[in-house]
This record gives structure tokens, C-alpha cells and sequence, in this order.
């Protein structure tokens, strides 16, 4: 039984595929509007650290994950080896496998795997978050396809236009874009710690954490990458511990 033919045997209206793709589109257009200065920064940023215009367009094009491009660049301008790299953006991007893994669950049943790829990689925390307010108990791949399209598109489009407006920018305001990383996070931060005890007390906790790494001697030989990944690592397990699913401490 194909789609069309399941969603008439339950008494639901048949829509076509365009405008389920439109309806994607549209419902991503928020998400476009903020992704593209976020995008600008990378962009900004990539270019004011004298990385190669090319990795950072691969990388808007291959990583897709605001967060962990922000830092990766910055570890790269430091000179952290490859592997640490890597390493700290697949602990930072271990998130998108439970987002998709849920996602997965409300997809119309019978799409092929190359499609569930697809649609995979184009998951974020904003794209996910509007899927899974949609009301309709399956998801429609087209819309899905449309959300993340818009997004995918935003991100890379800001990317590339934060490169080339970085040339015409002076020196000094270049330099200074090294702080739209602690921007980014603070601003993913904030909202969590009103919201949440648990959050601040994981927050405070992964402070402490990376004080420690940079300032005991004897964790002095230890390189910046390692600091995050052993800082993101103890303070997670740490989270899960002691915040177990379904207990949570408001303000």
C-alpha cells in the first residue's frame, strides 16, 4: 500500500508532494532568517583566522552544525591536530543521533535508506524541533525535505556571504570576530540555564572541569582539544548521572 493509499484509508485528506514541500519550506523560513548571520559570523570568523576559504565552505557544506564549526575553526587556528578535531565535533554532534533516531520513528514507513540519509543529515536542533511540533502523527518526507532544504541552503548562503564581506572589512573589526564564538554559545546557553537547574549545575560543573585542565600542572602538557573532549565527556556522563530522564529541577 503506498502513501496515498494509507493516509485515504484513514479518512485524512491526500496532499501531492509539492505542497508538502512547500509547506516545509515555509515552515523552515524562521529558521532561514536566523541561520544566515549565524552563518555570516562563521563565515566572518573562518576568514578573520586565516583559514582557507574552501574548508570553510566544505565545512558549512559536510558538518552543518553551527556549534561544532565554530569550534573546530577555532582549534584549527591554534594548530590542534586533526584527530582532536574531529574527535571533539563528533562528541559535540553526538546529539543528532538521538534526534534523528526519534525522527526515524514518525517517517512515513517504506522510504528507502538512501532517503533516511538524507533527511538524517539535514537535522539540527531547530529543524528537529519544528518536526516534532508538527501535529501530523507521520511525517511526510517531503516536508521534511523542504525544512532542512531551507536551512541547509540559509547556513551555506550565509557562509559564503560572511567569507567575501570579511575582505572589505578593516583589520581591527576582523580581529575582533574571534569573540563570535563565545557569543554563539552563550547565546545557546542562556536560555537553557533560566529554565533549567540542571543545566546551570552542569554548566558550573564543566567550568571547573576546564579550569582544572588548564591550570594544574599536571595536566599542563594537555592541548586544547583534549581539554574540550575531557570536559564535555565528564560533565555529560556527570548530567546523565546525576539528571536522569524524566527528573528535572526548574527555577
Amino acid at each position: 500500500m503506498d502513501n496515498n493509499a494509507a493516509i485515504k484509508e484513514r479518512g485524512l485528506p491526500i496532499i501531492d508532494k509539492k505542497s508538502y514541500l512547500l509547506q516545509g519550506v515555509k515552515s523552515g523560513i524562521p529558521i532561514a532568517i536566523g541561520y544566515i548571520p549565524i552563518g555570516m559570523a562563521f563565515g566572518l570568523l573562518a576568514k578573520s583566522l586565516a583559514i582557507p576559504n574552501y574548508v570553510s565552505i566544505l565545512m558549512s557544506l559536510t558538518v552543518f552544525a553551527g556549534a561544532s564549526q565554530f569550534m573546530a575553526v577555532n582549534l584549527i587556528s591554534i594548530g590542534t591536530p586533526s584527530f582532536e578535531i574531529v574527535l571533539a565535533v563528533f562528541i559535540l554532534n553526538l546529539r543528532h543521533f538521538l534526534m534523528s533516531a526519534s525522527i526515524s520513528q514518525r517517517i512515513m514507513k517504506g522510504l528507502s535508506k538512501k532517503w533516511m540519509s538524507i533527511l538524517s543529515f539535514g537535522i539540527t536542533d531547530e529543524t528537529f524541533t519544528v518536526a516534532s511540533l508538527r501535529e501530523d502523527r507521520e511525517l511526510n518526507p517531503m516536508f521534511l525535505f523542504g525544512l532542512n532544504s531551507i536551512a541547509f541552503a540559509a547556513w551555506n548562503l550565509g557562509t559564503i556571504a560572511g567569507i567575501f564581506v570579511a575582505s572589505g572589512l578593516p583589520e581591527s573589526i576582523k580581529s575582533s570576530m574571534g569573540i563570535a564564538l563565545y557569543s554563539m554559545f552563550i547565546g545557546l546557553l542562556v536560555p537553557s540555564l533560566r529554565k533549567s537547574m540542571s543545566v546551570c549545575i552542569v554548566a558550573v560543573l564543566s567550568m571547573l572541569i576546564h579550569t582544572l585542565l588548564h591550570y594544574l600542572p599536571i595536566f599542563s602538557g594537555l592541548s586544547s582539544g583534549w581539554s574540550i573532549i575531557i570536559t564535555t565527556i565528564i560533565a555529560s556522563t556527570a548530567g546523565a548521572l546525576l539528571y536522569p530522564k524524566g527528573v528535572y529541577t526548574n527555577e
